[in-house]
């Protein structure tokens, strides 16, 4: 049968192809996606001749989990809708958060401004200039609580994205919660809390990789015992992307981090059940829809199998790759914005056919500045009418069996087992990462696409073809000038106000707990309840650990 299928497809190629060939030759003389694999002029049964359907796909809800972790997936529940938001100050970034949930957003998805990403107060000479500017200044409890006002922690989903500080930003959330009355068990969301990918592609680190990953696994144990519904990591191969990666690397990389935290989890004492089950994935979503589709795909069934047959994990859950998704901010640009609604709506139809958990949607002006409340209201509604219009949420996985997503998923699966078997062979995720291996395969990624661009082979619409004669400048999105101002008088209130004994007496335990082995969340938590600051703590780690300083390799 593969024979004669095989036959058919060359007698097709020689005779009907050929003609249409004579008068209509083909754009380029390859087609090839994002991660470099050749696209076959068609199709058939013939590319999965030796394909186990069985083996490969599974049914929803079920083991290798191809089709997805539920068995229903969007027939009983849409994806989590998020929008990004985080601005100006507190008070602000709540007013935001509320405008979204009453627009129909389901759950909120914090951005911290740098100098709470790096571990500094909103007064430290460091954050001059940068207070409030890419995300919400977050220095103590009080504005912790203000961010929070008003929105029920018990039935409202959280996601952080926060990495070097995610242990004292999640200590602010557990505390702010607890004024509320909201009891642990039923607090839910995701720390970000994936610091491995700052020394890839980001650079929002502080502590050196060793202590770092003391704290993602103290998260770990700490949400396992305390916080059943909390997903203590976000393993996120976006900023990866954003940085270059091809989807394939993206993939690998993602995935080798996520094994190099289990193993860090596992060295701590912790049983794989115990924890596996609420580490999740952050991915991006590119314009290519097939190929984002298949590696997302690819993601489930390769982590599946990495946790089952490499940790011997027993509870499904554990081998569930559950993933929030957000569209590709790189891919906006300040030219004819309109034209980035549309690469959104392709991006996250990716999400939703790939079989995302949770989404957020980029606005049309994020090239240009922070989101309007107009903007961002377009963002969801995207989402929206994905969920109850384009019909793409009646069954799960609906491109199953197709000849061409099999094919493609199975090749970004090969493409990303051969990344990690070299990151293997360099001695883990860890060592790879301090020899620079996965920093320079991006580089070397994003500086092909710049050329293919720059050269005008690879088309970017109202960039270097199709521009408009005349470009509209929307609104922007203005931060008050005198935020910071504000934000540093309201910390410095926080500071006189405190019980200094209180605030003493803790920043001493912390010091001992760093200097130890004991988890450190629980004199964390203590602390902020005491009104120590982001910065405040930070410090009295870096006095413990250190700082990290990047390995410049040529």
């Amino acid at each position: 049968m593969a024979d004669e299928r095989g036959r058919d497809r060359e007698r097709w190629r020689e005779s009907t192809r050929a003609r249409a060939l004579e008068g209509a030759p083909e754009r380029r003389s390859s087609f090839r996606t994002s991660s470099d694999i050749e696209l076959a002029d068609v199709y058939t049964a013939g590319d999965l001749a030796d394909w186990d359907e069985s083996a490969a796909l599974g049914l929803p809800g079920e083991f290798p989990f191809t089709r997805g972790v539920q068995p229903t997936m969007y027939r009983s529940r849409f994806w989590t809708m998020r929008q990004y938001a985080g601005f100006a100050s507190a008070a602000e970034t709540n007013r935001r958060f509320r405008y979204l949930l009453e627009q129909g957003q389901t759950g909120l998805s914090v951005a911290f401004d740098l100098p709470t990403q790096m571990g500094y107060d909103s007064d430290a000479p460091a954050a001059e200039g940068e207070v409030g500017r890419v995300g919400v200044p977050i220095s103590s409890l009080a504005d912790m609580e203000a961010l929070l006002d008003g929105i029920p922690l018990g039935d409202v989903s959280t996601s952080m994205t926060i990495n070097s500080t995610a242990a004292i930003l999640l200590a602010l959330y557990v505390a702010a919660a607890e004024k509320q009355g909201v009891p642990r068990e039923r607090i839910s969301g995701t720390t970000q809390n994936d610091i491995l990918k700052e020394y890839i592609a980001r650079g929002t680190w502080i502590f050196p990789p060793r202590p770092s990953m003391r704290l993602v696994t103290d998260i770990f144990e700490f949400g396992a015992r305390e916080l059943p519904r909390w997903n203590t990591i976000s393993i996120s191969g976006y900023h990866m992307r954003e940085a270059g990666a091809t989807a394939a690397q993206e993939l690998a990389f993602t995935l080798a981090d996520g094994i190099a935290y289990v193993e860090a989890a596992l060295e701590r004492g912790l049983a794989i059940d115990d924890f596996a089950p609420r580490l999740s994935f952050f991915f991006a979503a590119w314009s290519e829809l097939f190929e984002e589709v298949a590696k997302f795909r690819a993601a489930r069934r390769m982590w599946a199998r990495i946790v089952k047959d490499r940790f011997g994990a027993r509870n499904p859950k554990s081998m569930m790759c559950r993933f929030h998704v957000q569209t590709a901010g790189s891919s906006l640009t300040a030219q004819s914005v309109d034209n980035n609604v549309v690469r959104t709506t392709v991006q996250a139809l990716a999400a939703v056919l790939g079989g995302a958990q949770s989404l957020h949607t980029n606005a049309r002006d994020e090239a240009l500045a922070l989101p309007t409340e107009e903007s961002a209201r377009l963002a969801l509604r995207t989402q929206q009418i994905l969920a109850h219009e384009a019909g793409v949420t009646e069954t799960p996985d609906p491109l199953a069996g197709s000849f061409f997503v099999e094919t493609l998923t199975d090749r970004l699966e090969a493409l990303a087992s051969e990344y990690l078997a070299e990151i293997e062979s360099g001695g883990g995720t860890l060592a790879s990462i301090e020899a620079g291996f996965q920093q320079r395969q991006i580089q070397e990624s994003a500086y092909l696409v710049q050329r293919a661009i720059e050269s005008g082979d690879q088309i970017v619409v109202g960039v270097n073809q199709f521009r408009d004669e005349q470009g509209i400048a929307p609104p922007l999105q203005r931060i008050d000038p005198e935020g910071e101002r504000r934000q540093v008088e309201g910390l410095r209130r926080v500071r006189a106000e405190r019980d200094q004994a209180a605030w003493e007496a803790t920043m001493d335990r912390l010091e001992d707990a760093a200097r130890g082995t004991d988890n450190l969340l629980p004199p964390i938590i203590e602390a902020v309840r005491a009104y120590a600051t982001v910065g405040e703590i930070s410090d009295r780690l870096r006095s413990v650990w250190g700082s990290h300083r990047e390995l410049i390799t040529v």
